[in-house]
């Protein structure tokens, strides 16, 4: 099957379905990625603080020596330590990747850190938090506006941007319209509020954590599974497929991008096929009912001493 695709607001196109390399492990991101290609996925999604690009970019360098680079769709992002250095992260990205342009580059959160912090993220609550300004996102923009004029990115965007953030950006008259908001996007977790509001803007959105990220280190034993919720299961029983090729394909029909992680040579198949799955109105009805909410990456570090979670999501948490 032909890898379906969406047309970003500047007339680029990107694969709808991706693969992610968030907490892929250095040593074996490598293996899975150059998997990935040769199954046929189109999209890769990465980032500098993933901390494993440069063994990606080994994987990059030696795929597009006999395939075009034309056609992978490679975003990588900003991280939130980088915010005075956008140029000059932006370049090293490209350099451990091997690549001369990034297809997307994101602005990977909201939330600013001191660019002298030593871990990738407070260890402390508050300690080396700058937190989120309005005004400060709008510099960072011009700056990422500047990598397109330079050729060194061919569309940009936001990640993890409430309707309150997207909205102050987009009241700022930016010269260019975020291309792509990548965010947190699952039955549990279903956003309606910000498809309607993101389509209403030209803004493509694009879900990580599709299948709630079992794989997370600080994955609690109490929390929701959303590929053992018995709606979900009894969909990919009807179909004869798993719970996680239901939740990507219930993503898809959404019309929106899917990145979903995977260090299986057999998952990556697997994951691929979910392009093929075809769920029903009904399908899609029952999905759609479930009423379990939960946030699998609440971005806990970025909140500031005393300050309730629903507060740094603008409302949005659930």
């Amino acid at each position: 099957m032909a890898s379906p695709s969406l047309t970003l607001n500047n007339g680029k196109n990107m694969p709808m379905f991706g693969l992610g390399t968030w907490l892929a492990d250095p040593g074996v991101v490598g293996e899975s990625v150059k998997n990935a290609l040769e199954n046929g996925y189109k999209h890769i999604d990465c980032a500098s603080c993933y901390m494993n690009e440069p063994e990606i970019g080994v994987v990059f360098a030696n795929y597009f020596k006999t395939n075009p680079r034309e056609d992978i769709f490679i975003t990588s992002k900003l991280w939130v330590k980088d915010f005075t250095k956008v140029n000059e992260a932006c370049k090293k990205t490209l350099k451990d990747l091997q690549l001369e342009y990034l297809d997307l580059y994101l602005i990977h959160l909201p939330f600013e850190l001191e660019a002298t912090l030593k871990s990738g993220i407070p260890l402390e609550t508050g300690v080396g938090l700058i937190g989120y300004a309005a005004q400060r996102i709008q510099e960072v923009w011009k700056e990422m506006e500047k990598l397109v004029d330079e050729g060194l990115v061919k569309s940009i965007g936001i990640s993890n941007f409430t309707i309150k953030k997207t909205e102050e950006l987009l009241n700022s008259s930016p010269r260019i319209v975020p291309a792509c908001n990548q965010v947190e996007l699952h039955p549990f977790l279903p956003q309606n509020h910000l498809i309607d509001y993101s389509k209403s803007k030209g803004i493509t959105l694009v879900a990580y954590t599709p299948l709630g990220n079992p794989g997370r280190p600080w994955k609690s034993s109490t929390e929701p599974s959303l590929l053992n919720n018995p709606v979900i299961k009894t969909v990919a029983d009807k179909h004869k497929v798993t719970a996680g090729q239901v939740l990507m394909a219930w993503g898809l029909d959404r019309g929106y991008g899917v990145l979903v992680k995977t260090v299986n040579k057999g998952r990556l198949s697997e994951n691929l096929a979910s392009r093929d799955v075809k769920l029903d109105a009904e399908d899609m009805a029952v999905i759609n009912a479930i009423e379990n909410r939960f946030r699998y990456v609440p971005q806990e570090w970025a909140l500031k001493v005393g300050e309730e979670i629903e507060a740094l999501w603008d409302g949005e948490y659930l």
